[in-house]
């Protein structure tokens, strides 16, 4: 209990002070009031008490003005410009009878910082100068009419003191006013934060398991056809697809169960580690399976990409083969990570044609790719290339003072290629080289 209360104050004031009165209005502030009202009755008895020789002595017509200044106010939050007008006017006849000065004035403060806090502010400042107005009258113009018979005009010190007193509770009115909107503000903000928070941690699990599940469901896919296709004529072949398919899911497994206990428990640090640029042979080995021949080109020092990083690359590479393995024609692609001063620079390629749809997919996967990309202050580029391809080519920042590539470094996927794809890729290996001198020179 004791850490919550402390916790309230660290967020800003209590709710109750925060709120419109509106909010409050389904109960009448009962206990408030009669407070309230016995303060006023006690402090004008002591009043009269002192006053004797000046002012009329209290009477049941006097107890009843200053109870009906009191029990207006009941409605201050329900009808706050009712319940400023109703004791001003009180608090004005009881004056103008002659009775006592006192807490009567106490009723006409609440009444008019209610009608303040809650927005009626022009209804406020009419309220308290309807009660100065009348204390004016009642005390220069129509005193020779007006209990006590033996009164004189009060000074006009005594006049500018009572006005100092109006704008004091008006000004302190108003100050309770902007406190409010600032506090309802900031409280506004940090719900604000706290959905936005909220709303980006949900897209971010949306993201990790549509790239899990989409790369692990096409591998199961290809898989189970080719089991299938060779369920009679080559059982041994349908068995490795099998197993091929059973390894895909138990990853997908694992990777999903990662993600849902991070949901469960937010606060606890993740039992495994993020997937980085370290597991892509995973990757190489999972499309191999699936028929798709992936070469790994690597220049740089890969311990100087931070771990946000590192999982948003493998998730760009994973969707990027997925998109590959799902819609492309190509059993063969490419994959090239440069480490740069300030920079990871991935590209993806294959050779097409596209089948069944655009080589880059019809469904989130894109969206997903730029999405993790924009988040780190990145860029990605996807579509097809002019010779029937399809390119991913995605930036992401890194620290400053990673360090230079020292060399490069090659890895291919466990599924061997023909001699004509080694020529192929010697081909593309010329053509990365020329590339790289243009974007040095």
């Amino acid at each position: 209990m004791e850490e919550r209360r402390t916790h309230r104050w660290y967020d800003g004031p209590p709710r109750w002070l925060v709120e419109a009165p509106g909010h409050s209005a389904s109960r009448l502030p009962w206990p408030s009031t009669i407070l309230l009202g016995a303060v006023v009755l006690i402090g004008s008895t002591v009043a009269a008490r002192v006053q004797t020789d000046e002012r009329v002595p209290l009477d049941l017509v006097a107890r009843l003005l200053l109870l009906a200044a009191v029990a207006v106010l009941l409605l201050r939050h329900r009808h706050p410009v009712v319940a400023a007008f109703g004791s001003s006017a009180a608090a004005t006849v009881y004056l103008a009878a002659g009775y006592p000065y006192g807490p009567v004035f106490l009723a006409v403060a609440v009444g008019c910082f209610g009608a303040v806090v809650s927005g009626h502010r022009r209804a406020a400042w009419t309220a308290v100068g309807m009660v100065w107005l009348g204390h004016v009258l009642v005390t220069h113009p129509l005193h020779r009419w007006l209990p006590p018979g033996d009164d004189h005009a009060a000074s006009w010190g005594q006049e500018l003191g009572i006005a100092a007193w109006v704008v004091a509770i008006v000004a302190v009115a108003e100050f309770v006013r902007v406190r409010r909107e600032q506090w309802a503000e900031r409280r506004a903000e940090q719900e604000a934060a706290q959905r936005r928070r909220a709303d980006e941690e949900r897209l971010r699990m949306a993201r990790e398991l549509h790239d899990v599940l989409a790369h692990s469901i096409s591998v199961i896919n290809v898989q189970s056809s080719v089991g299938l296709a060779l369920l009679d004529s080559d059982p041994e072949q349908a068995r490795a697809a099998l197993t091929a398919i059973r390894a895909a899911g138990r990853q997908a497994l694992g990777e999903v169960r990662q993600v849902l206990d991070a949901l469960r428990a937010p606060g606890d640090a993740p039992r495994a580690p993020a997937p980085g640029l370290d597991r892509l042979p995973e990757l190489v080995d999972q499309a191999a399976s699936a028929g798709l021949a992936v070469t790994v080109e690597t220049d740089g020092a890969r311990d100087a990409v931070p771990p946000a990083t590192g999982l948003a690359a493998f998730r760009i590479v994973q969707e990027a083969l997925t998109n590959v393995i799902r819609h492309s024609g190509s059993r063969t692609a490419r994959v090239r990570i440069g480490y740069g001063p300030g920079r990871v620079r991935l590209r993806v390629d294959d050779d097409g044609p596209a089948t069944g749809g655009d080589a880059g997919g019809g469904g989130n996967g894109l969206a997903g790719m730029r999405e993790r990309a924009a988040a780190l202050g990145g860029t990605i580029e996807a579509g097809p290339r002019a010779d029937g391809g399809f390119r991913v080519l995605a930036e992401l920042p890194l620290p400053p003072g990673a360090p230079q590539p020292p060399r490069s470094t090659r890895a291919t996927g466990s599924a061997v290629p023909s001699e004509h794809e080694h020529e192929h890729e010697h081909e593309h290996e010329h053509e990365h080289e020329h590339e790289h001198e243009r974007e040095t020179a």
